[in-house]
């Protein structure tokens, strides 16, 4: 019985096909939208489609590894400082030492790679550090409920205590990059944590209409100012261009438009079914980051409707599948990583989508999987690793929980 619980036997399928189908569609997307963009600047077309190759092989072999790794050793305080610490200096080093890129810093060249990001990996750090925090408080919430999240005897310890300072100090760290989409991400996934840690549905359906009441007032603003809402003297008062293009693409076709003019036509130009693999219009310079932020867009321009029915269809089954194991998992710690983790890839797919329709304002976030980015591919891959893991770690306590069951009752009746 001792090698049927191998590890290896209790592999999720049901998560790791659908991955393998998203990264295979990426690649063959990254290539479609960046051939184009290379060509334009006088570059390898292979180059960007070479690279996104090579973290996806990356990706495998860390999936790999953190599949065999015990989650006794992924609960460890001192990696987990070990990685915070490491996170804000390579933020702080992206922020003060390398230029940046449409305006905001935040990555670190690496020769003969390419450039990584680390703002990325924060949101699985997020997610992690504060899956191994709340776990081991989980006696305490079910008492002390929300107040157990937040008690300190001092304003700064109520504050800043516990877990709140490195999260915080990495949400502070987006916003001065600056990367308010990252930082959007980051704000989001805490929430989800802190509502998934165990404390009453009172407070989670509390804050969630809280949130929803700010949602539908911050549009209601930005239509009545016109997309004017953050004053001219403020370091951030660029983001008023993207908030204008949500509020009316169609008034600055020039400048703040352009991008979400040219989604739109990218998606009309695709109608149902598509003009086909490699004939998308826009790409050919009319929509910039045609292969990174509005990548979907292209998707639809060549795969049509249907196409991008299809490949939403492979994320929302791959995310609730991930959803799944963190409901059935009797492990705080197991539960708390794949809720997060389920999130991650929910908000990320619903922030990206959302601005290139135009539900919301665009905000610079990548599409699962499809955009060209090794950071981003390889984080979203990370939060696959750990969903297996879990995922396996469950099944075998289950069916080893079982086996002893069914072995005690064998033993009892003879």
């Amino acid at each position: 019985m001792r090698n049927g619980l191998k590890k290896a036997n209790f592999l999720n399928y049901s998560i790791l096909i659908p991955y393998l189908m998203l990264s295979a569609i990426g690649i063959v997307m990254v290539f479609s939208a960046t051939v184009p963009y290379q060509l334009t600047r006088g570059l390898s077309p292979y180059r960007l489609v070479i690279t996104q190759s090579a973290f996806m092989m990356l990706s495998f072999v860390v999936i790999a590894i953190i599949y065999r790794m015990k989650l006794k050793a992924l609960k460890s305080k001192g990696m987990l400082l070990f990685i915070w610490i490491m996170l804000v200096l390579s933020m702080i080093a992206a922020r003060l030492f390398f230029p940046p890129v449409n305006g905001a810093h935040g990555w670190i060249p690496i020769p003969g790679v390419g450039t990584i990001q680390p703002a990325e990996y924060a949101k699985v750090f997020v997610i992690w550090y504060l899956a191994s925090v709340f776990s081991r408080k989980q006696e305490a919430i079910s008492t002390g409920d929300v107040q157990e999240l937040f008690k300190g005897k001092s304003l700064f310890q109520r504050l800043f205590g516990d877990w709140r300072l490195p999260v915080i100090s990495l949400l502070l760290l987006d916003i001065i990059m600056p990367d308010m989409g990252n930082a959007v991400i980051l704000a989001a996934l805490v929430m989800v944590m802190v509502g998934a840690s165990g404390i009453s549905w009172r407070w989670f359906s509390g804050y969630g209409k809280i949130i929803l009441t700010v949602a539908v007032a911050f549009l209601g603003l930005l239509f009545a100012t016109g997309g004017h809402l953050i004053p001219s003297f403020l370091p951030i008062s660029y983001i008023n261009a993207r908030f204008k293009a949500f509020v009316n693409p169609f008034s600055d076709l020039a400048n703040s438009g352009h991008q979400l003019a040219n989604s739109y036509y990218a998606i009309v130009n695709g109608g149902w079914v598509g003009r086909g693999l490699g004939n998308s219009i826009e790409k050919n310079g009319y929509l910039p980051e045609a292969h990174t932020d509005f990548i979907f867009a292209i998707v639809v321009e060549e795969l049509g409707v249907i196409g991008g029915i299809l490949i939403l269809g492979i994320l929302f089954f791959l995310i609730v599948r991930i959803l799944l194991v963190g409901i059935r998992a009797r492990n705080p710690f197991n539960s708390l990583m794949t809720i997060g983790i389920s999130a991650m890839f929910l908000i990320q797919v619903f922030i990206n989508v959302g601005g290139a329709i135009g539900l919301i304002p665009e905000t610079g976030v990548t599409f699962p999987f499809l955009s060209q980015g090794g950071s981003s591919f390889l984080v979203l891959s990370l939060g696959i690793a750990f969903a297996l893991n879990i995922s396996a770690d469950e099944k075998r306590r289950e069916v080893s929980e079982l086996s002893n069951r069914y072995g005690s009752l064998s033993n009892e009746s003879n």
